[in-house]
């Protein structure tokens, strides 16, 4: 049994471009989007659940959708939780621009979460990124950056200026496709614990279009079109699902080893070896490793 706080919701897997390091796979192409319907079911279902207090947008990129986006904060707003959004700012081509944008989202929004990088843009901060900052200050709702260094950080002028490891690439995803060969490897065996969720007490999951309540991209704990969040949540075993109890156990280099995964010697990281582990097992596990959006399908 898990207890969340925090709800991300995924609006959208599409997005307005096809960045090398994103571990959702989010692109022009991508399908699955939410109706303003669906975020109403989850919403019931997060009232229900009792101890939510943040609801968030994500994606993909969910100003896509804006007019979806923009009554979802609304109904998250009305419905006593706190909402935030993450976005790469594309809507911002000037400061008027994304005044325009910004400006029904006042009084609603905790926070602004601006995605800028090289891996986005020719620039780390993009000049839709320094508009949305701007526009958001004089309309006085907090921003924050993320930021994220190439493998080659010594290529990359923002390696200096990014904390650790929020600053990394996680090598899940398109990064395990595009951008593992890039980095550093390191010994299977020695990936022994996962470094950046805590599977055991999450705290917070995404949850996709599709219904899918991830307790990591591409991990479901369940589907709340055919269970509630709060039977996904008092049902959920950490030490018997079949991905979770071997990485609790002994990290990404268990669950290669519990399941006799064939695999190279090297890796880049946790995420690596756990993303080509699970891109092995997904046969095996259809209902617990998916959509096929996290997997680049």
């Amino acid at each position: 049994m898990i207890q969340l706080s925090g709800l991300h919701l995924l609006l959208a897997y599409q997005c307005t471009l096809e960045c090398d390091h994103c571990f959702v796979w989010g692109s022009p192409w991508q399908r699955g989007v939410m109706t303003l319907e669906d975020i109403g079911i989850i919403l019931a279902q997060a009232r229900e659940l009792g101890a939510i207090k943040t609801v968030c947008f994500e994606g993909g990129e969910p100003f896509l959708y804006y007019a979806t986006l923009l009554k979802g904060v609304e109904e998250v707003y009305n419905s006593g939780f706190a909402t935030g959004i993450v976005t790469n700012a594309f809507w911002a081509q000037s400061e008027a621009d994304a005044l325009a944008a910004l400006r029904p989202f006042v009084g609603l929004l905790k926070s602004l979460t601006l995605s800028s990088d090289l891996f986005h843009w020719s620039a780390l901060l993009s000049q839709q990124a320094h508009n949305a900052q701007k526009a958001a200050a004089a309309l006085g709702i907090p921003t924050s950056l993320i930021s994220i260094a190439r493998p080659d950080r010594a290529a990359d002028p923002a390696a200096e200026a990014l904390p650790a490891p929020q600053g990394g690439v996680m090598y899940r995803g398109r990064a395990a496709k595009k951008l593992a060969q890039y980095a550093p490897h390191h010994p299977w065996a020695s990936f022994t614990t996962c470094p950046h969720e805590n599977l055991r007490a999450p705290g917070r999951a995404h949850l996709d279009a599709l219904g899918n309540v991830h307790i990591c991209q591409g991990i479901s704990l369940g589907n709340i079109f055919h269970k509630s969040l709060s039977e996904i949540c008092a049902s959920y075993d950490p030490d018997t699902h079949p991905i979770t109890a071997p990485i609790l156990r002994g990290g990404p280099a268990e669950l290669a080893r519990a399941y006799g995964l064939e695999h190279r010697e090297e890796y880049a990281d946790a995420c690596h070896l756990c993303y080509e582990s699970r891109l092995l097992l997904r046969v095996h596990f259809p209902a617990e490793l998916l959509p096929d959006q996290m997997y680049g399908n």
